[in-house]
């Protein structure tokens, strides 16, 4: 698969037959400044609008924005319930993460969770080869809460989102200090928006810091 990250929590998975995933894409008050994008399948994990900027999914997609189980284009999605605050959902309402499977790999989408889940939530995502998680605290997990659930849930891949960059225009932490709080993996910053995935070469235990879309 092809994993763009084109800012904020908006990512574009594209598998290996073509279908085209888009995820929580943010409308422009964040700072982001993303084209829109045509995609057979748009996710949306929680009603806020630096996540749930429809306008950006260009063509017919397959719109899911509830928990649940879906199959859609070959790709397997479960929405699985979350909070998007330490409160049971108090301040900030709820979130769903969304594990999508396709090409051999299951590929976690955490939205804006702002709590560390229980286990039986976190056993319910099941087996995650990559795992695109919020590091930047504030509205969501800082970088301690995302190393607790790295440590449990144990993914190959994390790719980290959600965080303060020149673009945003709203205050997050900083990446360097939450990435080091993600302990044991090695850290491979990427030089593109862009990484090439397959379950033959994810390999395991490392970080991948992609350079959101410029474009």
């Amino acid at each position: 698969m092809t994993i763009q990250w084109l800012g904020h929590s908006c990512f574009l998975m594209t598998t290996d037959k073509g279908v085209r995933i888009l995820c929580d894409p943010c409308d422009a008050a964040t700072g982001y400044e993303i084209a829109p994008q045509e995609c057979d399948i748009l996710t949306i994990s929680h009603d806020h609008h630096d996540h749930n900027y429809a306008a950006l999914a260009l063509g017919n997609p397959v719109r899911i924005d509830k928990s649940g189980e879906y199959r859609a284009d070959d790709v397997r999605i479960s929405g699985i319930s979350t909070y998007h605050d330490h409160d049971g959902g108090k301040k900030r309402g709820n979130n769903i993460v969304f594990v999508f499977e396709f090409d051999g790999m299951r590929i976690a989408h955490m939205g804006d969770i702002g709590e560390v889940p229980d286990e039986a939530t976190m056993a319910r995502m099941g087996k995650i080869d990559v795992m695109l998680i919020p590091v930047g605290g504030v509205y969501t997990i800082d970088g301690g809460e995302a190393e607790a659930i790295v440590e449990a849930v144990k993914p190959k891949v994390v790719i980290p989102m959600h965080y303060k960059t020149p673009a945003l225009k709203f205050e997050l932490n900083e990446l360097g200090d939450c990435i080091k709080l993600i302990k044991n993996r090695p850290v491979h910053y990427m030089r593109s928006s862009t990484a090439h995935l397959s379950a033959d070469t994810l390999g395991s235990d490392r970080v991948i810091v992609l350079d959101y879309s410029k474009e």
